[in-house]
């Protein structure tokens, strides 16, 4: 039995010395030390054993169990060491090597106009309130004096959710929100994303943004209309710019203009962005139709307003020189970084 235990640890130390895995290590115990190991069934046998054989076998068992257990033990550490070793060699990182160069992202140009033309009319007192795009019928069109048969009511023009539900045409049914929820003076802007049914080309979009403006207080005139919308052009295009009224029709307001300005391209001489006519269509605008005011419940005898709409895309798009407008949505960074 002893002569069994020499060979015992001899056999071990040959094992350990060829082991290099955490799992091989594993086996070994388990076959030697284990339930069922083979140093446990000498040391379970040894009750046959006379008691002066059974003392030096005991003792010769024990220091053989040490030795195998303090040979484990040294190997495993070394085992963990190694493989620690060979995967901080795998992970080092070379710290003199350039680091990847991090790119700073850029604002859309479309989020640039949208607060470019905001701040101006902060800038001036107005303040900014938003509406949802799932509007009703009766706030996109009803309200804003926008008849049964008028023709931007067809399907082929608005998507419609149900008969009573769409994604709104417009921001003016912000401002249909804000006469029956605010109480004048109203002093405000709407911007955001619009809907319509249009064919996407270079200068139609299904999905676009407008910016409404809304005033409504008492002797609020059509000279005050004017003097807002000249004053906004010279901030947004510079201090030369030029305003021309129009005459033209919305539903919601009377008298209606359409507003052009003076090419910031050539001052008016003509060129290319302004088909040679010196002047350039920006935005629609009026005084708020009496109807339109009824619907906030306001005395039409008493109080009066203007309003006014302008396409986001549009004035980005000659703001930038851009004559594409399905560029905008392509998401193609080379076209956006270009806004840095």
């Amino acid at each position: 039995m002893q002569a069994q235990l020499n060979r015992i640890l001899e056999e071990a130390k040959v094992q350990l010395q060829k082991a290099e895995q955490q799992s091989q290590l594993e086996e070994i115990r388990v076959k030697l030390l284990g339930k069922k190991g083979e140093l446990t069934q000498i040391l379970r046998g040894m009750g046959q054993l006379s008691p002066e054989e059974r003392k030096e076998t005991g003792a010769l068992a024990n220091r053989v169990r040490g030795e195998i257990e303090q040979m484990l033990s040294e190997k495993v550490e070394a085992v963990k060491n190694a493989a620690k070793a060979a995967r901080f060699k795998l992970e080092k990182v070379d710290v003199t090597e350039p680091g990847k160069k991090v790119t700073l992202g850029v604002k859309h140009p479309l989020t640039i106009t949208m607060e470019e033309i905001s701040r101006v009319f902060m800038n001036m007192g107005f303040s900014i309130v938003e509406g949802p795009e799932v509007e009703t019928v009766f706030n996109n069109f009803d309200a804003l004096n926008a008849g049964p048969n008028h023709p931007a009511r067809d399907m082929t023009d608005t998507f419609y959710i149900t008969d009573d539900v769409l994604l709104r045409t417009q921001t003016s049914p912000v401002q249909v929100r804000t006469l029956m929820k605010q109480k004048p003076p109203i002093k405000v802007i709407s911007p955001g994303r619009c809907f319509r049914c249009d064919t996407p080309d270079a200068t139609h979009s299904p999905m676009f943004h407008q910016i409404e403006g809304l005033v409504v207080d008492e002797g609020i005139t059509m000279a005050d209309l004017k003097g807002t919308l000249d004053s906004f052009a010279k901030q947004l295009f510079g201090p030369e710019t030029r305003t021309k009224f129009r005459p033209h029709h919305f539903p919601f307001t009377e008298p209606s203009a359409e507003v052009d300005v003076s090419c910031f391209k050539c001052g008016g001489k003509g060129c290319k962005v302004c088909k040679g006519s010196g002047w350039i269509e920006i935005l629609g605008c009026g005084m708020v139709h009496p109807n339109v005011l009824k619907v906030g419940g306001l005395d039409t005898e008493k109080y009066t307003g203007f309003a006014f709409g302008m396409g986001v895309e549009r004035v980005a798009m000659l703001k930038y020189g851009v004559d594409d407008i399905r560029l905008f949505y392509e998401n193609d960074m080379r076209f956006i970084n270009q806004f840095k």
